[in-house]
């Protein structure tokens, strides 16, 4: 009897080390923009439709941003890009840390180019942050984001909860 409460035990022990956490933490967070562009909010980088995205108007080093209400280890960062006028992201940072300040927190990846409607993946390996900022630097840009999806843990659980996967 001991020894199939052991196994049990054993089983439910694998089972949750191996549990793949998929959520993105960025749905439960606060959005904002260096500017809007019309009705294209921060809010839509994060609405689930790839039909709607943030906008930011013509301007110098724009940038979008998300607070994520508590400090995250970032495993990594999901963008999916506009269906049209691809070239716009081109070029743009992913900055991760503590800092509402753009340039104060650590880059994470660089988009150098993305197709229409195409998502890309950016390891971050756990940086710490509350804030996930994508920057496009330059003059006259418009910065624009269909999706984004921020995935990891809260920095301060517990040992067990540091090892899922992402």
């Amino acid at each position: 009897m001991c020894t199939l409460f052991l196994c049990y035990i054993i089983l439910i022990f694998v089972l949750v080390l191996n549990c793949t956490v998929k959520w993105n933490a960025a749905l439960w967070g606060e959005t904002s923009e260096s500017s809007d562009y019309g009705f294209w909010l921060p809010t839509h980088a994060i609405d689930g439709l790839l039909t709607t995205w943030a906008h930011t108007k013509l301007e110098t080093d724009p940038w979008w941003r998300v607070d994520l209400r508590k400090v995250y280890r970032v495993n990594k960062v999901t963008i999916t890009n506009r269906n049209d006028l691809a070239y716009r992201i081109n070029g743009a940072v992913i900055r991760i840390g503590n800092f509402l300040d753009v340039y104060s927190n650590t880059i994470c990846g660089v988009i150098s180019t993305l197709a229409a409607s195409a998502t890309a993946t950016f390891s971050c390996g756990g940086m710490v942050g509350r804030y996930v900022v994508i920057h496009l630097p330059g003059d006259d840009k418009f910065l624009t984001l269909a999706e984004v999806g921020v995935y990891g843990y809260l920095a301060g659980n517990s040992l067990l909860y540091n090892t899922f996967q992402y």
